[in-house]
């Protein structure tokens, strides 16, 4: 029987098919699925943060979208991912709470997935998918059999992107 992978908060985890992979809680934070298209290794990285150059306490390489995607890659390939055959979705980036303020702060959110996407772009792995922004959080779940991606949301539909 088929396994699903919990990943937790600034976590990444891999998950080689026929299993699949979810994590909870995705307001501000950025849902890093990739998968290899023809041997179905995946993954998730719970994204917390844009850049771990800004904080100074930064051993937790899952939490920053400009470590933890990169990490996320590596350990893809050395469990048999292609780089050239890797395609990503993504999910989050919410903005959680409604403030007048203009903060980088209250905008994580669009940081985070403005982060995950210039990384991605150097990785030169396309993003096929994304349901990110506006101002509620998502469950996801991974499948990288087949490359959908669900998205729960109180009050919505599941939406496979």
């Amino acid at each position: 029987m088929a396994e699903m992978i919990k990943v937790g908060m600034a976590d990444l985890k891999l998950c080689i098919s026929p299993n699949s992979i979810t994590t909870l809680g995705l307001g501000s934070c950025v849902g890093v699925a990739i998968r290899d298209t023809s041997n179905k290794v995946g993954g998730l990285a719970h994204v917390m943060l844009p850049d771990s150059k800004e904080i100074k306490n930064n051993s937790n390489i899952a939490k920053f979208a400009d470590t933890g995607v990169a990490e996320l890659v590596r350990q893809m390939e050395k469990a048999g991912a292609v780089r050239s055959r890797m395609v990503a979705k993504i999910a989050g980036g919410a903005q959680m709470f409604a403030m007048q303020q203009n903060s980088a702060l209250v905008k994580v959110g669009d940081r985070n997935v403005a982060a995950v996407k210039k990384k991605l772009a150097e990785l030169r792995i396309p993003i096929r998918a994304e349901d990110t922004g506006l101002n509620y959080g998502r469950t996801v779940e991974f499948y990288p059999e087949t490359g959908d991606y669900i998205i729960k949301a109180v009050g919505k539909p599941p939406k496979k992107i």
